[in-house]
């Protein structure tokens, strides 16, 4: 069982961190024991394996079984945020001066010490979520996670907590059938995405930067600006990816830095500003918990098992 400790350069908040990659409590790619440990379950480029992180007095440490062992332990550290450079951000606050907007993100990135942009490396772990999320509210999309993992995902290497599971590998998603999508509740659109971007996944995998991910994403069908933001801030580490066309972000935004809802087009105007910073603003206002009076009707779930 390979072992590897590393200390961050800064100070690192686990939960914070990897939140953006679980994708419902129940999810079973990631798991958090009683101990405190973070439990994640990949298929890497040498095969599946599973990576147990534990942190204390600011050094990480990392445990992996699996084929996938010793890639998991290479890329622990870009998973947590590594190459992000939240001092950067910060430095750009400073240089504001008294700007009223800068003083208020000065005031939640202080709070939200040690939340960082990591990269998890792996597309598809994050494009089948997204797919999945697209249009949807958040519960629904997690259910059909959840069913599609546990049916068609393998066991986790090594002694991990029970029903850790490895995501599905691109060929496994093109194999399943149509009945199972509605099973999970995904109809036929998503399923067809997912399918069709299994196809393309050895060029999708080999991207090297985020520009080239975001030209590759957006040129296959049912995927846009939304889902290569969602993707590429998981795999990239993109913190200058704004998830524009999102049913709630704008809004968010508007009133957290004007006490004004707003749309896409505002909400980008409003982030000029923090050019290269973007996506962690944004973060930043989600964790606020600053939200805007709910006036209109939400965004109701929609069960497609029952159509």
């Amino acid at each position: 069982m390979p072992e590897r400790s590393w200390r961050p350069d800064g100070p690192l908040n686990l939960g914070l961190t990897v939140a953006p990659h679980r994708h419902g409590s129940g999810d079973p790619v990631w798991q958090t024991t009683p101990d405190g440990a973070l439990w994640r379950a990949c298929r890497t480029p040498e095969g599946p394996g599973t990576l147990r992180i534990s942190v204390v007095a600011g050094q990480v440490h990392g445990m992996a079984w699996g084929l996938g062992a010793e890639w998991l332990l290479e890329t622990m550290p870009d998973l947590l945020g590594a190459a992000d450079d939240p001092a950067g951000f910060g430095a750009l606050l400073d240089a504001m001066g008294d700007d009223p907007v800068a003083g208020f993100l000065k005031g939640l990135h202080q709070h939200a010490s040690g939340m960082r942009i990591g990269r998890a490396g792996r597309v598809f772990e994050a494009l089948v979520p997204a797919v999945l999320e697209q249009k949807v509210v958040g519960r629904e999309a997690f259910r059909a996670w959840r069913w599609l993992v546990r049916k068609y995902g393998d066991p986790a290497p090594g002694p991990g907590p029970e029903g850790l599971r490895v995501p599905p590998s691109p060929g496994t998603w093109r194999l399943v059938p149509s009945w199972d999508w509605h099973r999970a509740g995904a109809e036929a659109v998503r399923a067809r995405t997912i399918v069709n971007a299994a196809r393309h996944e050895g060029k999708l995998e080999t991207a090297s930067t985020t520009w080239e991910a975001d030209r590759l994403l957006r040129a296959l069908p049912g995927i846009g600006v939304w889902t290569s933001a969602e993707i590429r801030q998981r795999v990239w580490g993109d913190a200058d990816a704004p998830s524009v066309g999102d049913y709630h972000i704008p809004g968010l935004v508007g009133f957290a830095l004007t006490g004004e809802k707003t749309d896409d087009e505002g909400m980008l105007r409003l982030l000029e500003p923090f050019a290269g910073h973007r996506h962690r603003v944004v973060r930043l206002i989600e964790l606020s918990g600053r939200r805007p009076p709910g006036r209109g009707p939400r965004m109701a779930p929609r069960d497609y098992r029952n159509f």
